[in-house]
């Protein structure tokens, strides 16, 4: 009798979930439901269980009725205010103009020097410091509308790796990406 209990409660246990890129599982459908309602699941967080060829949202699923219905559902790439990420997408051209700025008021106008010492990357760490500030403001503002941002949320600290996970994430063009890249270049090379 207690074998095929056990059996049973094996076989319950056939619902797997993905959290930070990894699959997670297999658990009970109890457990399942305790994790939605402590908040560790979320209706946009994929899941599987035998019986489906894929991994799907877990408001897809019979478990949708215990997904908290009085928080909406996160915006979509296409309604997300994209204002913060253009900006960040022209920081290291805007980076370059505050070493500038910053560089002249240390060197008394003596603009030979300046130029000097911006081209020597005697201040770079302005641009750096401007762009990881400006990706985590983008990446705050992310959270604030319901984006899940555990899958990018390390890579503030990497720009482009940054952006180009963003855009995926919210299935919007790689323009900012790309705008990002062409002003790097741009400031670093010309």
């Amino acid at each position: 009798m207690e074998q095929n209990l056990n059996q049973t409660e094996t076989l319950a246990h056939d619902w797997f979930y993905e959290k930070n890129g990894e699959r997670v599982g297999a658990i009970s459908q109890s457990q399942m439901i305790e994790l939605i309602q402590t908040g560790g699941l979320h209706r946009d967080t994929a899941v599987w269980r035998k019986g489906l060829n894929d991994w799907i949202t877990l408001d897809k699923t019979e478990l949708n009725q215990f997904v908290d219905r009085t928080l909406p559902p996160p915006l979509t790439g296409q309604h997300v205010n994209n204002t913060m990420v253009w900006i960040l997408a022209f920081a290291p051209i805007l980076g370059l103009f505050l070493e500038y700025f910053v560089t002249g008021m240390f060197s008394g106008g003596n603009v030979e020097l300046a130029t000097y010492k911006v081209e020597e990357g005697y201040y770079f760490v302005i641009t750096i410091a401007l762009n990881i500030m400006l990706s985590i403001l983008d990446e705050r503002r992310l959270e604030k509308v319901g984006v899940k941002t555990e899958k990018f949320k390390g890579m503030v600290w990497l720009v482009p790796v940054y952006l180009f996970q963003r855009a995926k994430a919210l299935d919007q063009s790689l323009a900012y990406f790309i705008v990002w890249i062409v002003c790097f270049l741009v400031a670093n090379y010309s």
